[in-house]
């Protein structure tokens, strides 16, 4: 691929966007595969980086999330450029671009992704989310008997467990909203995490249907915003 043919793809993906430029640097780097310029709206890629023009692809989706990140959210722009906006945008991008088949997921693709996948999601995410969904009514349990006895729970998980008061009530919550293991601890975290129940719910609802956190995160962003200005 050249590069009017990598940006006449990008703009397949997503179309309403400012103006912008793909550059082939025609060079190697090994730091970085690709970059942006925000000033000059300048989509760098080190094609010789690549050997297949898919992996160049998804570097030049990333760079074209900044791109849309820096034009259409100036107001959310800071000193770090990964924040949870860019990555709600990328990966959008990426699933698009898969929807249309103009980039291959190596993760779907590739059959020993796919049964790795498999055994870390059955046996190892799901299986510990259960187990800290039971840590977290032991720590219930712990909480009642400090109560009973005058004891300050803080000062249990202080002492005793050695156990971060944060984390300690983030998997009692877990156990006590009943969330679905299946989702994976960090998953649950943030369910766990959510106070209005419908958003609860709604969020669930997003990572069944294969939203990242990034994503989910971004979802209850908006939600916050919209309810300030209502």
């Amino acid at each position: 691929m050249n590069q009017d043919q990598v940006k006449s793809l990008l703009l397949k993906i997503e179309s309403n966007v400012a103006e912008f430029s793909v550059i082939f640097s025609g060079k190697n780097s090994k730091k970085v595969d690709g970059l942006y310029h925000p000033e000059t709206c300048e989509i760098i890629i080190h094609n010789r980086n690549f050997t297949n023009d898919n992996s160049m692809i998804y570097t030049a989706i990333h760079e074209f999330a900044h791109h849309i990140q820096f034009t259409q959210f100036k107001d959310q722009v800071n000193s770090r450029a990964h924040t949870t906006l860019f990555w709600d945008i990328f990966h959008r991008l990426l699933n698009k671009a898969e929807s249309l088949s103009l980039y291959k997921n190596i993760f779907d693709a590739d059959e020993s992704f796919r049964q790795l996948t498999e055994k870390i999601q059955n046996d190892y995410m799901t299986k510990n989310g259960q187990l800290m969904k039971d840590f977290g009514k032991l720590l219930i349990q712990a909480l009642d008997l400090c109560q009973r006895n005058h004891a300050i729970f803080e000062d249990y998980l202080d002492r005793v467990l050695g156990l971060n008061r944060s984390a300690a009530k983030s998997v009692m919550k877990m156990y006590a909203l009943d969330v679905d293991p299946e989702l994976g601890y960090d998953k649950m975290k943030i369910v766990a995490g959510i106070k209005e129940p419908d958003q609860r719910r709604t969020a669930v609802e997003h990572f069944n249907e294969g939203m990242t956190q990034h994503m989910v995160r971004q979802e209850l962003n908006k939600n916050k915003q919209e309810q300030k200005l209502t």
